[in-house]
């Protein structure tokens, strides 16, 4: 039991959070109208629900096109097709194995499984994981200027809590960029694709709740859902569900001013966006899964005694 327990208590504690997260969500809304949500739904217009499908590809070529630069830059001959295959596999894995196995995991495998190399490949994986973080938090500030108050951050130390996971990471993974500050411009490159990705996941917002007949300035969008990430990235629910959810519900709501109802129909399609968008890498996952298998028998095979 004690094994069992310590090889699944991650997990339990994240599913446990992810209910607790999904149940607060409930609670905040509990005086909604519900059948608001539902008339919500019928305003917005399908021509708005094309464009934010057409900003999430874009986005996520961005994705595919912030790692591809590191890689090149880093001595591997990878074709932008490959990148591709392999960032949405693991948006796949991410979306829809998040007990099993880690998107990161999948992606790093299936770049071993096309002959590159390993070291490499795990050094840009973190390097992209770190250009996204840094990227977000170019607009965390703003976020903070319009969330201040009701954060009551001021004269805490909660603002330092709540960033020290992202900094304890910058600071095991600092090393990885060794590589790229020797060729800045890939940094430049990488960056601005996940720009790119941001602008497109801000408008999309922007567009959804201006279909849903509010509106909200872009640029509190843009801190807004910047704090929502970061808040996201702690290890609490499953792939952030619920959390997610909860935590923009409640800053649209008490910051923007949105009533919950809008606020959890733009985060619910903006999370079905997120999914539907990744579905290209269920077509390459099975041969990627079969290869870390066979890894792992081999891994197995390899400490049993003859």
């Amino acid at each position: 039991m004690n094994v069992w327990w310590i090889q699944n208590r991650q997990r339990l504690l994240q599913l446990i959070g992810t209910i607790l997260a999904i149940g607060l969500l409930f609670l905040l809304l509990r005086d909604e109208n519900w059948n608001e949500i539902r008339d919500i739904f019928s305003k917005i217009k399908p021509i708005d629900l094309l464009w934010v499908a057409l900003l999430f590809m874009i986005g996520r070529i961005a994705v595919v096109g912030r790692w591809h630069v590191l890689l090149r830059f880093g001595g591997i001959d990878i074709r932008f097709k490959d990148s591709m295959a392999l960032t949405f596999t693991s948006l796949f894995a991410s979306n829809f194995l998040p007990t099993t196995v880690g998107g990161d995991v999948v992606r790093l495998a299936g770049a071993i499984q096309m002959g590159f190399d390993r070291a490499v490949c795990l050094a840009s994986i973190a390097a992209d994981r770190l250009i996204g973080m840094f990227g977000m938090s170019m607009i965390a500030p703003i976020g903070l200027s319009y969330s201040w108050g009701v954060l009551q951050l001021k004269g805490s130390f909660s603002f330092f809590v709540f960033l020290q996971k992202p900094i304890s990471f910058l600071k095991r993974t600092l090393t990885v960029f060794g590589v790229w500050l020797k060729k800045p411009i890939s940094l430049v490159g990488s960056l601005a694709c996940a720009w790119v990705n941001m602008l497109c996941l801000f408008s999309s917002i922007y567009i959804l709740i201006t279909g849903f007949g509010s509106h909200v300035a872009f640029w509190m969008i843009a801190g807004l859902w910047s704090l929502t990430y970061f808040i996201t990235l702690m290890p609490i629910s499953i792939n952030g569900y619920g959390v997610q959810e909860l935590a923009f519900t409640f800053l649209m709501s008490h910051v923007a001013g949105l009533s919950p109802a809008v606020s959890l129909g733009v985060v619910v399609l903006v999370r079905a966006y997120q999914v539907l968008s990744s579905l290209p890498g269920a077509f390459f996952l099975p041969s990627i899964l079969s290869v870390m298998a066979e890894q792992k028998k081999q891994s197995i095979s390899n400490t049993l005694p003859e």
